[in-house]
């Protein structure tokens, strides 16, 4: 099978970072779905795993999360999935990636395509659709349905694709939602999303909400830079409130005053914990992406792709990677085709 993999990790500019290679196709395990690969989004720990680093792996190793595609076979414990049918899932960090033609996944960890997306628009969905709904409706205290009842939410990172799945979830379930983005085609991407207000994350947040009419909110999700906004959330937020993170500090983070003072929750969502850890929740995801499928056939929620390059190959790829390393994407960048 044709595959796209690195051996070493190097700049996304060297030819050499991601190429193209053949592969054997794999055999479905018991609870495996063997996937005909059709889409692939690409999303920041792809490119954080394939960031320069010294060690040189001994065998073509295939990245990759985001992925749609159609069931060639499955194995023998399988329930729910049939040969044929369009899935999509965002996968297992710990197991060979989604840039190959046909790749396994753990069928706990899949959902059934939704009906009226194709498989581009799909697969540009379950890694932010998943990350965003764990933080919001699990990590955090919220309910998916009425959770965000008066109550207001900071997104931090609006236009990025967990903030374009999280600012629909979170008005959907009632939030006041506001968004940071600071241009002009991010700022009309939040509004599109479903964002009440958008204010610019270059300057000092608090005096934009003070305008806004709010001198605290509920919950703040910081999708962007933990580092950066860690002392400003501290001082947003209100007593009893909530922050949800997805980016590794680069360095300590005081979790004293005013967050002990306040007794703010700290919540943080790492979207491969299920299938890392192997919890015997692992379920969850499937039904998740269940749930997302419906909502968006039922034209609740809305897909987040912008951009699709064709074919899947290591040259879209990189280009793919180079993208989304510049930092001004906005939603989610597809591959699609062989």
């Amino acid at each position: 099978m044709k595959a796209v993999a690195l051996t070493r990790y190097l700049p996304i500019d060297d030819p050499q970072s991601l190429f193209d290679v053949e592969l054997p196709t794999p055999t479905p395990g018991a609870h495996d779905l063997l996937v005909r690969v059709e889409a692939v989004s690409v999303n920041p720990v792809d490119t954080k795993l394939r960031a320069p680093k010294p060690q040189i792996e001994a065998q073509p190793k295939v990245l990759g999360f985001d992925a749609a595609g159609v069931v060639e076979a499955t194995g023998n414990a399988v329930d729910g999935f049939r040969p044929g049918e369009r899935v999509y899932y965002a996968g297992d960090v710990t197991r060979p990636g989604s840039n190959a033609q046909f790749q396994l996944v753990d069928a706990r960890l899949a959902g059934h395509a939704p009906r009226s997306l194709d498989l581009a628009e799909a697969a540009a969905l379950p890694l932010t659709a998943l990350t965003a709904w764990e933080l919001l409706f699990q990590r955090m205290p919220f309910d998916s349905e009425h959770g965000g009842e008066d109550k207001s939410l900071l997104v931090i990172g609006g236009a990025g694709g967990v903030g374009s799945m999280a600012i629909q979830l979170a008005r959907r379930a009632g939030f006041r939602v506001i968004a940071t983005a600071s241009r002009s085609e991010t700022i009309d991407w939040c509004r599109t999303m479903g964002a009440h207000h958008v204010i610019d994350h270059r300057h000092a947040l608090a005096p934009q909400l003070e305008a806004l009419g709010f001198g605290q909110v509920d919950a703040v999700l910081n999708l962007a830079d933990t580092d950066r906004y860690w002392d400003a959330i501290g001082q947003l937020l209100a007593p009893q409130g909530h922050v949800g993170l997805i980016v590794e500090p680069a360095g300590a983070l005081r979790i004293g005053d005013p967050y002990k003072a306040k007794c703010i929750g700290i919540h943080w969502e790492f979207m491969f914990a299920r299938s890392r850890f192997h919890t015997r929740d692992m379920a969850e995801q499937g039904r998740i992406l269940a749930r997302i499928a419906d909502l968006i056939d039922a034209g609740e929620l809305r897909g987040t792709r912008t951009a699709t390059l064709a074919p899947i190959n290591a040259a879209n790829l990189r280009e793919a990677h180079l993208r989304l390393e510049s930092g001004h994407t906005i939603g989610k960048l597809v591959l699609a085709g062989w």
